[in-house]
């Protein structure tokens, strides 16, 4: 019999985590303004602790305010240090308050900091033989892992023992504070040694073993680098004193003195009430409470104890026939496919996954091959078993991300269909902002419940096994909670949808009947030529190498395009240019905008921002394009993702083809490598300045609608009234200042961005937009109204009722507030915007699966515009067919105008 070991105490730096929390997650803030970010990260990670680490004692440690025992020794210790953010110090008290409600041992400490008691504690644990974690993110904490204390990161699952700071560092734990020393720190004030990184750090302590024998032979240091180690010999001593975490504070308590109290479930509850986090109210008012409240409980309230679970994992016929006739007599039932990739081209089934009442779920491991694994049933003969009950249309299927389960399936032949929910688009149309929309984040937002993460069963990094490698023992109840979470997420998400607005009429109408057209899209791909790409990926190199030669000479010297350092040294300490911005460290900028302004003062500003946007467009797309061209098909498959703008637009990924430019040459180039089959032409149908017209239909505005309504050139008619001539008198330029002002002002331009983008002094700019504004004075009336209903509702809607929350409407920081303004003010219009193209793109492939299934289909969706691959001989009629459902999307005051073009390739089309 083994001696039971004693479970480790857990150390948790809170001052660490309360700034990566701040920093890390969108400023929330509850219906009363109250900043909430930190409060949910900090204690969220707290949460994750206890679940992870059951039976360990948790200590949570902040800094004490005012200054501690460095500052005694060292004046300028922090001195860098900007002030606390006014709204991540109102967090703070929350953040204590709602620990000592959790019953959780709170250290605050005056004099010293976290760090140090932290390290006093663990030194006393490890003395007692006890293990200890350190849950933590700052780097420093890393001199104190030894063979029984560990680090770990809640934030990022990270874990660090010996051999990982060995691996992250270069040293080992041991030398660390001599590492600290020598690298300094610019945030704490530690000296360190001038232009010393990390490389030298461990070049020297992998030479010299620590700091003492570096100094003594500090004359072998050979270069500049050796004359700054001589000059900071006097001061590495306190740099070392600074970075070394105190073991020894003398505190009036020990380990056994801090013991976890009973959580206080009622000032848990109200200050989650408080605070407004949702699911951790639900999650308190659902738990059982205290042993006296479960005397008092009566019968009818049995309901609210915890949900048990049973996962089972099918290896014979006879279970999974049993559950065959289960789903079969079911109306619905949840369902989860495990893969051997993401890539869903690629992916096979390596298992699938039920349920049909919470807590209740299997897995059917179909493809495990580890060295041991079990017999298992036969893959074939399982899915064909499946493919009945998973094609019947009449058997709706709940699933998160039932898109790439739907793909997966027609790589065995299996064509999904009853596609009855869909989990991730449920949570994105209740709230695209509330939270990320994977499974993982879900479960904790919605039901309150830390998941098995694919991390914890799989590893991480280069060493993760793919499903098929992981034992059963690991995946089967992995997997079975897929498919059980996804049913009670359903559940908790469809009555929320039911009462918000017109939200289930979005889900139910517009984004789940788009799942099955996208993935029919995906499965499809569309065709690129690799020569042209290949011919165009060298012209580019040439006119790089150009430019590259060209910015030499006008440089007067050679020089690196793309080094920051040299580039500063150029522009700012060789030219004197102005500094428009500087870095967080300090630096003059040298990005993208700021090369873009400066451009306009010097040759060779233009001449980078050339440079790098020819080699983004190599690297992104002519290099990179014909290596996404599937072995199986010969086509370029992308992914379409409709869980991720906030606005309700589509994005897509490998290949993102919603940034291919199409305003230079260098970009329409790329656009002539997607090409049309033999026998066929690809079809380009493009809403025409769309966002202008739901803005006329939205604000009324009489000059708007009239515009429209005559089909003027709205940025001429837009020309005539601000510069006050007729029509025919409006000149190109005008027509191009007309055309910012409109676009501009629907995206919340400021005078001062108009000023900017037309190169105009700022009173100009304002003397347009004040007569735009006099001209089309529903526009101004709409703009006003749309912001007051915002800051009142902390959302607004698109035409057919979507929601965008905006969490930052009413936040103290006004830059912030501004920022959720503009977002108020364009959000209808770009929303509304998408779910025309997403409404049009639903009907398109209905009329074109039932009445031209062998002429043409979809294979592509860009911002406003539809692609179809139509056969030759279909053209025309598809052509008419397509605008005039195009343009029936929506019934606007204003007409829907639509332009459709054919060619052979993307370019001719557009």
């Amino acid at each position: 019999m083994t001696e039971k070991k004693t479970p480790p105490v857990v150390l948790v730096d809170g001052s660490s985590y309360l700034f990566r929390a701040y920093h890390a997650l969108p400023p929330l803030t509850t219906s009363k303004n109250h900043p909430t970010g930190a409060i949910k990260g900090v204690i969220s990670m707290l949460r994750r602790l206890e679940q992870d680490f059951p039976g360990s004692k948790v200590v949570v440690v902040f800094d004490a305010k005012g200054k501690t025992f460095r500052h005694d020794i060292y004046e300028e210790y922090k001195a860098n240090r900007p002030p606390m953010p006014e709204d991540l110090a109102v967090q703070i008290e929350p953040i204590h308050e709602i620990v000592r409600a959790m019953g959780l041992p709170l250290l605050i400490v005056p004099g010293v900091e976290a760090d140090d008691v932290i390290g006093t504690l663990a030194y006393e644990a490890t003395s007692k033989g006890i293990d200890v974690v350190v849950s933590t993110g700052d780097k420093d904490m890393a001199q104190l892992v030894s063979d029984h204390v560990t680090l770990i990161n809640t934030m990022t699952e990270t874990a660090m023992d010996r051999e990982g700071v060995v691996e992250k560092f270069g040293v080992t734990p041991e030398q660390i504070i001599d590492y600290l020393a020598l690298v300094g720190d610019k945030v704490d004030n530690i000296p360190g040694v001038n232009k010393c990184g990390p490389k030298t750090a461990v070049k020297w302590l992998q030479t010299y073993n620590d700091l003492d024998n570096l100094i003594e032979h500090a004359d072998e240091i050979k270069g500049k680098i050796g004359e700054y180690l001589r000059e900071a010999t006097g001061t590495l001593p306190l740099s070392r004193e600074l970075a070394t975490i105190r073991l020894d504070v003398d505190l009036d308590f020990g380990l056994e003195d801090l013991q976890e109290r009973e959580q206080d479930d009622n000032s848990l509850l109200e200050l989650f009430k408080e605070y407004e986090f949702r699911s951790w109210i639900a999650e308190l008012e659902n738990n059982e409470g205290s042993a006296s409240d479960q005397r008092e409980r009566s019968t009818e309230q049995e309901s609210a104890k915890p949900l048990e679970k049973q996962y089972s994992v099918i290896t014979e016929q006879g279970e999974l026939d049993t559950w065959l006739q289960r789903l079969k007599a079911a109306d619905q039932f949840a369902f989860d496919t495990e893969t051997t990739s993401l890539r869903y081209m690629d992916a096979e089934i390596v298992g699938v996954s039920f349920a049909i009442e919470p807590g209740e779920a299997a897995y059917v491991p179909l493809g495990h091959d580890y060295m041991g694994a079990p017999d298992q049933l036969d893959r074939d003969d399982v899915l064909a078993q499946l493919k009945p009950l998973l094609e019947n249309p009449d058997v709706n299927k709940i699933g998160q991300n039932l898109k790439y389960d739907k793909n997966v399936l027609a790589n065995h032949g299996i064509h999904l269909e009853g596609i009855g929910d869909d989990t991730m688009v449920e949570s994105y149309v209740l709230n695209s902002v509330a939270t990320r929309h994977d499974m993982d984040s879900l479960a904790r937002e919605y039901l309150g419940e830390q998941t098995i993460t694919y991390e914890s069963i799989a590893g991480k990094g280069a060493k993760q096994l793919t499903f098929n490698q992981i034992d059963l023992e690991k995946a089967g109840p992995y997997a079975a909670e897929d498919a059980d979470i996804t049913l009670r997420l359903h559940q908790a998400l469809s009555p929320k949808l039911k009462e918000t607005g017109k939200l289930e009429s979005v889900y139910r109408d517009i984004d789940l009947p788009l799942v099955p057209v996208l993935s029919r899209m995906e499965q499809r791909g569309t065709l690129i030529s690799a020569s042209t790409l290949r011919q165009h990926s060298q012209e580019l190199a040439e006119r790089m190498a150009e430019l590259e030669k060209e910015a030499h000479e006008v440089a007067g010297e050679s020089f690196n395009l793309g080094s920051t350092k040299q580039l500063q040294a150029i522009l700012y300490d060789k030219f004197g240019l102005r500094v428009i911005k500087k870095t967080p460290k300090g630096a003059p900028s040298t990005a993208e905008p700021v090369l873009q302004e400066l451009a306009h003062e010097h040759e060779l500003p233009r001449l980078i921002v050339e440079h790098r946007s020819l080699s983004k467009l190599k690297s992104t797309y002519t290099d990179t394009l014909p290596e996404l061209i599937h072995h199986r098909t010969g086509r370029v498959h992308t992914s379409y993702h409709q869980a991720v703008t906030a606005t309700g637009r589509l994005s897509s990924s490998e290949p993102n083809l919603q940034n291919i430019p199409i305003r230079t040459p260098e970009g329409r180039r790329i656009r002539q490598a997607f090409i049309a089959p033999e026998g066929y032409k690809l079809l380009a149908a493009d809403y025409s300045q769309i966002e202008l017209r739901i803005m006329a239909h939205l604000s009324g505005d009489k000059g708007l609608l009239r515009a429209f309504e005559h089909g003027e050139d709205i940025h001429k008619a837009t020309a005539a009234e601000v510069f006050g001539v007729s029509l025919i008198e409006v000149s190109s330029d005008q027509r191009r200042s007309a055309k910012a002002i409109n676009f501009g002002l629907i995206y919340g331009m400021s005078a001062f961005g108009l000023a900017r983008q037309l190169e105009v002094d700022r009173k100009t700019a304002q003397e347009y937009i004040d007569r735009y504004f006099e001209r089309y004075p529903g526009v101004l009336k709409y703009m006003d109204n749309i912001r007051k209903q915002a800051h009142d509702d902390g959302y607004v809607e698109t035409l057919f009722g979507r929601r965008l929350y905006l969490p930052e409407i009413n936040a103290r920081n006004k830059q912030l507030q501004q920022a959720a303004e503009r977002t108020a003010i364009n959000a209808p219009m770009q929303g509304t915007a998408a779910d025309i193209i997403k409404r049009a793109m639903i009907d398109v492939d209905q009329w074109l699966r039932s009445e031209h299934a062998d002429d043409a289909c979809m294979t592509m969706q860009v911002h406003d515009e539809l692609i179809i691959e139509v056969r030759d001989e279909a053209l025309e009629t598809v052509r008419k067919g397509l605008v005039q459902r195009m343009s029936a999307a929506a019934k606007l005051n204003v007409p829907l105008l639509v332009e459709a073009g054919t060619g052979d390739n993307w370019d001719q089309a557009h």
